[in-house]
């Protein structure tokens, strides 16, 4: 079903709204008067939300504040709107699963899931009051193959059955270990210690009497 709430702009309205769309440097404002626009020349709620790429509740806010105030420009402190409660729980879990490294790609995610502009020191303020901690993950070492270390294993076995009583067994590295994952920062629980498994290879030591 299609929505549409009713706007009816006066000419002299309607080229204010341009000017201004035209003049400022805030998106989010001209996605406000985008809004206000398409809903004067007739378009629904969804056809708007899909032209602007936004939440069609995010239009329907737009429109209402416009109407019962003409209102155009967002809130100060860093969004335009805020996130419901299961929007909140949404968001800290998919945190939870996913790392970021940067604030902007979760004020980005928050914009496509949900339709709602964060700037992103509000972002940030929003992460530390839901318990996220930008800080490094503890890092793990790649699993070792059971089968490689069996065979290792029974190698050294029968190579010290082999040696003599005065030979002492050496070991040489056989290969080069390959580099390892590189552990950055990124916003995790603060209670939670995430860990990141290395793709740092284990060395095949080589070994002999001598």
């Amino acid at each position: 079903m299609l929505r549409i709430m009713k706007i009816t702009l006066t000419p002299q309205q309607k080229l204010q709204l341009e000017q201004t769309h035209d003049s400022t440097r805030d998106g989010r404002v001209r996605d406000r008067i985008k809004a206000v626009l398409l809903a004067s020349e007739g378009w629904s709620q969804t056809m708007i939300a899909q032209a602007l790429r936004i939440h069609e509740s995010t239009v329907a806010r737009h429109l209402s504040d416009y109407v019962l105030s003409e209102k155009l420009k967002p809130e100060n402190g860093g969004s335009q709107s805020k996130l419901s409660a299961t929007q909140t729980m949404q968001l800290i879990e998919h945190l939870t699963e996913k790392t970021y490294s940067h604030t902007h790609q979760i004020v980005a995610y928050v914009k496509e899931t949900f339709g709602l502009d964060y700037t992103v020191s509000g972002m940030n303020k929003w992460l530390h009051h839901n318990g996220f901690s930008y800080k490094q993950p503890k890092g793990v070492p790649h699993k070792f193959d059971e089968a490689k270390q069996q065979a290792f294993i029974e190698a050294y076995e029968a190579l010290k059955a082999s040696c003599g009583e005065d030979e002492s067994i050496v070991f040489i590295d056989a290969v080069h270990p390959t580099l390892s994952t590189k552990i950055s920062h990124g916003w995790i629980r603060t209670v939670q210690d995430k860990v990141i498994e290395t793709t740092y290879a284990p060395h095949e030591p080589t070994g002999r009497c001598c």
